[in-house]
């Protein structure tokens, strides 16, 4: 899938223009990583079932650019105080995440013989979903006082949109034909399979906080609510009317853990 590549320019562009505002307006730069687990609510599984959202787990990486409004690198000074400036902090982001998936929960026990159940139990998916987009978050406690002393806490929160590109995959271990054919695929997922890759925008939310490591350097934790506004993330999409359990769109829970370097 070439999507990826032009997120990539998407993101050195949108780099390249922050720096102008930079020039501008004198605000300073952070860069980091992040990475973690990543757990995908989806078609499928059984909603609310502890084995579905323990086994659809996967892995996400990113790389985050800040803008700091309260400090000016070029002068090494601070920016004018004020409430905004103290307290927020803008969040441009590139990342990656994919999540093997497959059914869990009551439906595929070992004891379900039907060949529902079979066919159920062979499906295997996954999903890898590109993402590049801005957080703005919100610091309770002042930024200027965090910056200064080495093993403070800075919690947060934020909110954010983002555009999503997703490559999904489904099969069966029964053999080929899955969404089309009634000996491999189950009912509900008669013509409700693509595995077509294409994009769709997400809203963003999070809760973490940052520990002041050096002078220079942050460590940050967050965990992360992403909602996709498509139901085809995953591949599979059910007709809503008739499955009312699987009506709502994909989303997945993200737990980063993040370093972050002070550019000067």
């Amino acid at each position: 899938m070439k999507t990826p590549k032009y997120i990539i320019v998407l993101f050195l562009l949108l780099f390249s223009s922050l720096n102008k505002v930079n020039a501008q307006f004198g605000f300073s730069h952070e860069v980091g990583a992040i990475i973690g687990p990543v757990a995908f609510q989806s078609d499928y599984g059984e909603r609310s079932d502890l084995s579905t959202n323990a086994g659809n787990t996967g892995y996400g990486i990113g790389l985050i650019h800040y803008l700091n409004f309260s400090y000016k690198a070029e002068c090494n000074c601070y920016t004018p105080e004020t409430y905004f400036n103290d307290h927020f902090k803008l969040r441009t982001e590139l990342s990656y995440n994919k999540t093997n998936l497959q059914h869990f929960g009551k439906w595929v026990e070992d004891s379900k013989t039907t060949l529902s159940a079979q066919q159920l139990r062979a499906m295997r998916g996954s999903t890898s979903v590109t993402n590049i987009g801005m957080q703005l978050e919100f610091f309770p406690y002042s930024i200027r006082d965090f910056t200064a002393t080495i093993g403070a806490w800075a919690p947060f929160i934020s909110l954010g949109g983002q555009f999503s590109f997703y490559n999904p995959e489904a099969y069966s271990e029964l053999g080929p034909g899955l969404g089309s054919l009634p000996t491999v695929t189950h009912p509900k997922y008669i013509n409700a399979i693509r595995n077509d890759g294409s994009s769709t925008w997400s809203v963003v939310s999070s809760v973490g906080t940052r520990y002041k490591l050096t002078e220079l350097s942050d460590l940050m934790v967050d965990l992360r609510w992403q909602y996709y506004f498509s139901n085809w993330v995953d591949g599979l999409n059910p007709d809503p009317t008739i499955y009312t359990e699987n009506k709502a769109n994909d989303w997945n829970v993200w737990l980063n853990f993040g370093y972050i370097y002070y550019l000067q």
